[in-house]
């Protein structure tokens, strides 16, 4: 059990203590260097350039610098660069239209390390220099153009400016990638709002021909509709009493049908008159001429109680 435990401590020790120190040391003597992806290092020693290692992987510095490689740490300065692709974004860069309007523009663009060793020395600022100089040259190739095409050419506008970028910012070993134009805007806000004003009456003009021509359009199907409808019904009202006229004329024909309807017509419309109906069985005698004389009576008493008529 002690030889087990000795050699789990060992082990422990060697692997996670004694093996980085080792890689360290031989690191820090500059046996190799490790470079990841996208990755470069530049090697200077006394304002001299030695080495530039941009591929990924485990590299020997003995076989690329031979015996300046333990000075370079010492002595020397190792400069990492990402060459990784990044991006930037100018918001409203100043430009004139053809017309005199303010106008602002807004680029999105892409930049990557070209030349490690020119964009190291022969520019302090390569990325703020890259950014002015993507702003001048939208400034000078998209002034004073047509305020329409500004609005609707951006593609033309992008690649515009990118090739008036992209020459001068080679020597500085910074490279621009895509460059789009993403946004175009007025920058005088009385403008904007004179031309909001403007959009807003003219939405207002169309809304109102709009329900004008709809109601115009609901008058015309109305009328259309009732003057149908009157010939229609006036046809109808014509046609009523011929139909009527004919059928009484069939009906007539027959003497027992034409007394039977005549009847029932009559009897129909004493019940919608809606008045009192006696019947009094033959041979009453008086009871007859008393009825009447109740019913006169009452009529009369009825005709006292109503209030007289204003003239």
């Amino acid at each position: 059990m002690i030889n087990f435990l000795t050699a789990v401590g060992a082990t422990f020790v060697g692997l996670f203590i004694l093996v980085p120190v080792l890689f360290g040391i031989a690191q820090l003597l500059g046996v190799y260097t490790i470079v990841q992806e996208r990755q470069c290092k530049v090697y200077v020693l006394f304002g001299k350039v030695l080495a530039v290692i941009d591929q990924p992987g485990l590299h020997w510095m003995i076989f690329k610098l031979g015996l300046k490689a333990p000075l370079c740490n010492f002595l020397g300065r190792c400069h990492v660069l990402d060459l990784r692709i990044d991006q930037e974004y100018l918001r409203s860069t100043p430009v004139n239209s053809e017309e005199g309007a303010p106008m602002g523009i807004g680029i999105w663009y892409e930049m990557f390390i070209s030349d490690p060793v020119a964009y190291l020395f022969k520019n302090a600022d390569p990325r703020g220099s890259l950014a002015a100089n993507v702003g001048n040259s939208t400034v000078r190739c998209l002034s004073n153009l047509r305020l329409a095409d500004m609005l609707q050419n951006r593609h033309a506008m992008s690649q515009t400016v990118r090739a008036e970028v992209s020459p001068q910012s080679q020597d500085w070993g910074y490279s621009l990638g895509s460059a789009y134009i993403r946004k175009v805007h007025f920058r005088d806000e009385m403008m904007i709002k004179q031309i909001e004003e403007k959009v807003v009456n003219r939405l207002r003009q169309v809304t109102a021909a709009i329900k004008q021509d709809g109601a115009n359009q609901v008058s015309i199907i109305t009328s259309t509709a009732e003057r149908q409808a009157a010939i229609e019904l006036a046809k109808a009202a014509v046609m009523r009493p011929q139909i009527v006229g004919a059928a009484l004329q069939v009906i007539s024909e027959d003497p027992e049908i034409s007394d039977a309807l005549f009847k029932t017509l009559e009897t129909q419309n004493i019940i919608n008159g809606q008045v009192d109906i006696t019947l009094i069985p033959q041979n009453s005698g008086l009871l007859g001429q008393m009825l009447a004389a109740i019913q006169s009576s009452k009529t009369a008493a009825a005709a006292d109680s109503s209030p007289p008529s204003l003239k």
